[in-house]
């Protein structure tokens, strides 16, 4: 194979193995208008993977940061990163967002799964969970907090989390969940609510059950909408949550949007997870089996027949530009969707972000865009049946809108602004660690260490781990 270029100041970082878990130096190659990692493990090979595809241009869409010092640093470095997370001295981004895994348990057997939740372990007791909660009081102050696992619903005493999780100071909880139990048991749901849950995070993978089958063993298409009914009643965010694999689902990213926009304003958003290699799904991918950052932007713009455009997507202030991407939209009351991202914010130029305002602005963004509407949403419609198509302006202009007070500007903003964001997670193969040393997403560990999500679920090819027991 020959390589035509290299990208300048950031070609070099480094990796891991897949097979044995070796630190690699690795090397960011352009071919085509590919961007692709190579590694060359001495004992197992080489290692080559797409980690950028096509527009928009991998060099334009990078961004300068000036690094922040974490509140974590659990202990020195010894072996080096990624070796030594807790976080290390290496790392150069505070918490953003703190997942805490309140069990191992889950009411389903996904063949995708990157906790491979088995049930085995016990929960975590209320006082470990309290004491998981001071430990992120000191080392993230002021984060967010997910509530995950396994499936946190399986917990009845779900809501004391929630409320102990606010009573620690953390205005912001979510609840990362496959919605099964909300969808049929509303007075759990109002509980929450009481509690103080301000978001969930719903898995979602499509409004076909032919979609469920494959990725999550049974026809959900019905539960999730029960779940999004219950959330929308008690005035909860939801979050719609894809995980998009190939040849399963990819081709229904448009139909994903469309739904999200029929449910608005009780759902907040839609957040894209290209499939990633580790737990339980960890067989070493081909090549049609990646899909990355910039193919879901082109889907959403192909699929949306231009409505939603790449132009109107940028690269995170927060965590590394590799990672993810994000557009914020406001619904006009004739349905029009006006975006609320500027046009030209994927590009490299510019002053440098420094990383701690960027982590704060984010945090803040989040909780503000992903939390329940400032009223209840008593009712939705049918999936996909949003009065006009998406993003369609009713008057034949794309971005037209037309003028606004200020005071309704800001009445429309509490409750009819829509997220549009995805989250590239690395795997064995894609690994970079001058991304999760750029990392704002943390589990928090059982012994109180926070470890970047990736390097959490970090799986081997033989299935062994970095840092989940």
């Amino acid at each position: 194979m020959t390589h035509v270029s290299c990208l300048p100041d950031r070609t070099r970082t480094e990796s891991l193995c897949p097979e044995c878990l070796k630190r690699l130096p690795a090397q960011r190659i352009v071919q085509g208008d590919e961007i692709r990692l190579v590694k060359t493990c001495p004992r197992h090979g080489v290692f080559e993977t797409p980690v950028w595809r096509g527009r928009p241009a991998f060099d334009q869409w990078q961004r300068s940061r000036l690094p922040a010092q974490s509140h974590a640093q659990f202990a020195g470095s010894q072996r080096g990163c990624p070796f030594d997370c807790g976080l290390c001295p290496d790392h150069r981004q505070r918490s953003c967002t703190v997942i805490i895994e309140v069990t191992q348990r889950c009411d389903l057997s996904c063949a995708v799964c990157y906790a491979d939740a088995s049930g085995k372990p016990p929960d975590p007791s209320p006082d470990s969970v309290a004491g998981l909660f001071r430990r992120a009081a000191q080392v993230a102050p002021k984060s967010n907090i997910q509530l995950s696992g396994g499936e946190p619903t399986m917990r009845d005493d779900l809501p004391d989390l929630v409320a102990m999780g606010r009573d620690s100071g953390f205005d912001f909880i979510q609840v990362n969940t496959n919605g099964l139990r909300l969808g049929r048991d509303r007075a759990y749901v109002n509980a929450l609510k009481r509690a103080g849950l301000a978001s969930v995070f719903l898995q979602f993978d499509g409004i076909e059950d032919g979609i469920y089958r494959r990725l999550r063993g049974r026809a959900l298409a019905a539960s999730k909408r029960a779940a999004i009914e219950a959330c929308a009643e008690q005035g909860i965010g939801i979050v719609l949550v894809p995980t998009l694999v190939p040849g399963v689902n990819t081709h229904h990213i448009g139909a994903i949007v469309q739904a999200a926009l029929s449910w608005m304003p009780a759902v907040r958003g839609v957040h894209f997870q290209p499939v990633s290699y580790f737990g339980r799904y960890r067989a070493a991918p081909d090549e049609a089996g990646r899909i990355t950052l910039p193919e879901v932007m082109r889907a959403i713009e192909e699929q949306s027949e231009g409505r939603f455009k790449i132009a109107h997507f940028g690269p995170p202030g927060c965590e590394n530009a590799l990672c993810s991407f994000h557009g914020r939209f406001m619904q006009l009351a004739d349905g029009r969707m006006v975006p609320m991202s500027p046009s030209d914010s994927g590009k490299c130029c510019g002053a440098p972000i420094k990383a701690d305002q960027g982590a704060s602005r984010a945090m803040a963004a989040v909780a503000r865009q992903w939390a329940g509407p400032a009223r209840p949403v008593m009712e939705i419609a049918p999936a996909g049946a949003c009065s006009r198509g998406i993003g369609d302006t009713g008057s034949g202009r794309d971005d037209a809108a037309a003028p606004m007070s200020l005071d309704a500007f800001i009445q429309r903003a509490r409750t009819h602004t829509f997220s549009i964001s995805a989250m590239a997670f690395q795997d064995a193969w894609t690994l970079a660690l001058d991304r999760v040393r750029d990392c704002c997403i943390h589990v928090m560990a059982p012994d109180g260490r926070l470890i970047p999500f990736c390097l959490y679920n970090l799986t081997a090819a033989d299935g062994r781990r970095l840092y989940r027991a």
